[in-house]
């Protein structure tokens, strides 16, 4: 059994992976972390000793297959709670990353198993990341960020990249949220932002920053 400092580390270096599979430096880790190299490198070893991830000097850290499993968990039970917290609790989507973080440690796998059936097996928690079933099977996503798009192109918002409190607040102002209906109206070469009409009622004008972190599905008109 982990502790939730290790289990910690281990979605981090897991989400590190999915940018870089093999070679992840300590600095890397760190910075996910927000700690120094020293820090990680000793959980490096402790983790390498349990056989969660590999690591040979000078050529960074990857995670294994039973490292990769227990992330998987870690991730599905977050995401799990998100949703309880939205959908049962309230909870606006900015503000239950935080919670979710103290409660993704919980060991029993019981609970875990009845939180899934009392929410309906849910695919997707409310940031629009997919939840991992059972097995660490993760449904693929074929969405792409709102300004690879065309002009006139018809969308749906399906899920942030950036889940932190300051950018969903900024998308709830401009009345962005899961699922809503998306038209391109123009796009701006000189900075990349777009002007884009929200649910055919509102035309907003979104920045290149923002338009990175707002994933989207092609729809028909």
């Amino acid at each position: 059994m982990q502790t939730s400092t290790e289990e910690n580390y281990l979605k981090a270096i897991y989400n590190l992976s999915s940018i870089k599979r093999e070679g992840i430096s300590t600095n890397a880790i760190a910075g996910r972390m927000s700690t120094k190299a020293a820090t990680v490198t000793d959980m490096i070893q402790k983790l390498h000793d349990k056989k969660l991830v590999k690591y040979e000097k000078y050529k960074g850290v990857g995670i294994t297959d039973k490292g990769r499993k227990v992330a998987l968990a870690i991730i599905r039970k977050h995401r799990l709670w998100e949703v309880f917290l939205v959908k049962v609790l309230n909870f606006k989507w900015d503000e239950v990353h935080a919670i979710a973080e103290q409660m993704e440690h919980v060991q029993s796998d019981e609970l875990v198993m009845r939180l899934d059936k009392y929410l309906g097996y849910p695919k997707f928690d409310p940031h629009g990341d997919p939840i991992p079933d059972e097995q660490g099977k993760l449904d693929p996503v074929h969405s792409l960020p709102l300004g690879f798009n065309k002009e006139n192109q018809h969308l749906k918002m399906t899920g942030v990249t950036d889940h932190s409190t300051a950018f969903l607040r900024h998308l709830e102002k401009l009345g962005l949220q899961i699922g809503c209906r998306i038209r391109i109206l123009e796009k701006f070469d000189y900075d990349q932002s777009v002007t884009v009409m929200i649910n055919d009622k509102k035309t907003v004008h979104i920045s290149s920053d923002a338009a990175k972190n707002i994933l989207t599905l092609i729809t028909k008109p």
